[in-house]
């Protein structure tokens, strides 16, 4: 099962064969409840078939629904589902996606994938990482306003100072006594040459280094979240010291990590999040409004599409649970036509949209229809 990235959205976008075949569900993670999975999972299979056989044979329409009809049967995924789940298959591509979120029901056929969904949940306006550090060892969450789960972490990243300095680690460091400290996490207390503190203080940095460097490679680059430190007051200088992941937050949670509940430190992270969170919305819908009063800006549609396929849009906003069956039917000239969502040419206008501005050089914000500038699903500032 696949992660959500900025790299499978690509690969998705790439995807030059039709038809497309993109279905989200929400799962869960527990008996009886996974049970029910199942089931709606070929439900929304047979949806997809109701769409292909407007199109294609029934030989052809079975054929398309394989792969997908096969992943029905596989208990490895069904007994290890997060809160949602993605599959995505066309032909020489098929991939499987878990989310650390439920997400809304779809199945959807069309001439290309369907990625808002993904998007949303990528972008860095409302997702985040959190790493719990301590002198010995780390952990890492993703969260959002929602909830905070601990990620598994790979291979490549150490979860402990003896993994990550190995031969390197100090002797004097490793022997070195603890006691009781503040917050829960032993203090070394050193015996002797004052040179073991300064040894275990080495140690401490390059540890931190270490920690700093891998979250950023593996997890920080490639979504693009900001990235809250928990940890005691002491070791936040020496993180921040050390520290070149510029997705790393200026203020972070001065506790100890294991001594609080994940609960509480969901809390204490959206605390830090929202006020980040708030900004960036106020600062986008700002710009678009702006824009709209010098020309540069548009909420309807046709235009927005015009400008689009022309590589006119800077910035698109489209919002998150909204469907507009509408299909783009010119590249060059930006026309469209309104169609029914059954049709299996037919994607979302705005994930249509989505895919033309991100081609086109743009970005693309997802938000949801309380934070919208517009009643439209969409609105766009251009480059001109």
């Amino acid at each position: 099962m696949d992660l959500p990235t900025k790299e499978l959205i690509q690969e998705l976008l790439s995807a030059e064969q039709a038809p497309c075949l993109s279905l989200y569900m929400p799962t869960h993670q527990k008996h009886p409840d996974n049970f029910q999975d199942i089931i709606l999972f070929k439900n929304l299979i047979r949806q997809m078939e109701e769409s292909l056989l407007q199109k294609y044979s029934a030989d052809e329409t079975k054929e398309y629904l394989e792969p997908l009809e096969a992943l029905a049967d596989d208990n490895d995924i069904w007994n290890y589902t997060k809160d949602g789940l993605a599959v995505f298959s066309a032909k020489g591509i098929f991939k499987v996606v878990g989310f650390h979120k439920s997400v809304e029901e779809l199945a959807m056929v069309a001439d290309s994938f369907h990625t808002k969904p993904l998007r949303h949940y990528l972008q860095s306006a409302d997702h985040f990482h959190l790493l719990g550090l301590t002198l010995h060892d780390i952990r890492l969450f993703q969260g959002d306003r929602h909830s905070l789960t601990e990620i598994k972490l790979n291979a490549d990243t150490p979860k402990t100072i003896t993994e990550a300095l190995g031969d390197e680690l100090t002797d004097k460091h490793s022997t070195t006594a603890s006691y009781g400290g503040t917050g829960g996490e032993s203090t070394a207390m050193h015996h002797g040459q004052g040179g073991k503190k300064e040894e275990t203080e080495k140690d401490a940095e390059r540890f931190f280094r270490v920690v700093a460097n891998t979250i950023y490679e593996h997890y920080s680059k490639p979504t693009d979240w900001p990235l809250i430190l928990a940890a005691l007051p002491e070791h936040h200088n020496l993180f921040q010291k050390v520290n070149k992941n510029p997705l790393l937050l200026p203020d972070g949670i001065a506790i100890n990590p294991s001594s609080v509940s994940p609960d509480q430190l969901a809390k204490m992270a959206w605390e830090i999040m929202e006020p980040e969170y708030n900004l960036k919305l106020d600062n986008l819908v700002g710009r678009f409004e702006q824009a709209r009063a010098n020309g540069k800006g548009s909420d309807d549609y046709k235009e927005v599409a015009v400008a689009a396929v022309e590589g006119r849009v800077d910035t698109l906003i489209v919002e998150a649970d909204r469907i507009i069956a509408v299909r783009v039917t010119n590249l060059v000239t930006g026309n469209t036509q309104k169609k029914d969502m059954i049709n299996p040419r037919v994607d979302d206008l705005l994930d249509d949209m989505g895919e033309l501005v991100i081609k086109m050089g743009g970005q693309v914000m997802v938000l949801p229809a309380e934070k919208m500038p517009s009643e439209a699903g969409l609105a766009a500032i251009f480059r001109y």
